[in-house]
């Protein structure tokens, strides 16, 4: 006898995903809200591998020969014009992580931390905002002595942002509330500026 598939709610990555059957029995996975379309992950890559790119001379002067973050924002660009699958970008993810535990100065370890989270939103598009949250940390790492440096480097991933990457990214569900981390913060930053009822109280 042949039992109905019901719904299935699975932890896949840090989000729930919804199994469902098709009209011809296979069971296919539904995108977690914390996921989204292919086609929107695809959008917010390319803001994603700009956030990591900004910082990723931090990791390169102090690494010189370990290209792994480069490759990360690199194969994350591919994502995004169709070069490049899934299980490709999640290789490059693992490596850049690699080389973040790898890597000594605090500055470099964030840098590479943001390639890896950018390249991880071929998957998951929320690690768009863990790229930023690490670039902006590599930036205030790297100069102690500026108090403004992570404010000025959330302005400037927040005027990289275009309409349609907004739009994709407002599908995303709240993040980092409830957390006083300095990545928290900045991810509510960012997420903030183009929610609008809150974008009076952004930076400015």
């Amino acid at each position: 006898m042949i039992r109905a598939v019901p719904t299935v709610p699975r932890r896949f990555h840090g989000r729930y995903a919804s199994w469902r059957p098709s009209d011809n029995g296979a069971v296919t996975r539904e995108p977690g809200p914390k996921t989204l379309s292919e086609d929107d992950r695809r959008l917010i890559a390319t803001w994603a591998a700009d956030c990591a790119e900004r910082v990723l001379a931090l990791f390169e002067a102090a690494t010189a020969d370990d290209n792994r973050p480069r490759e990360a924002v690199l194969g994350l660009r591919a994502f995004a014009r169709g070069e490049l699958r899934i299980g490709q970008a999640r290789t490059l993810a693992f490596a850049a992580h690699a080389a973040a535990r790898e890597a000594q100065a605090p500055s470099a370890v964030a840098a590479a931390r943001a390639a890896g989270q950018a390249v991880s939103t071929a998957h998951m598009a929320a690690h768009a905002f863990g790229a930023a949250a690490y670039a902006a940390k590599a930036a205030a790492v790297a100069a102690p002595d500026n108090p403004d440096s992570i404010t000025d480097e959330v302005r400037q991933q927040i005027a990289l942002i275009q309409p349609s990457v907004a739009d994709a990214l407002r599908q995303l569900p709240p993040l980092g509330r409830g957390s006083s981390s300095t990545l928290a913060a900045v991810i509510r930053q960012v997420q903030d500026s183009f929610t609008p009822e809150t974008r009076s109280s952004t930076v400015r």
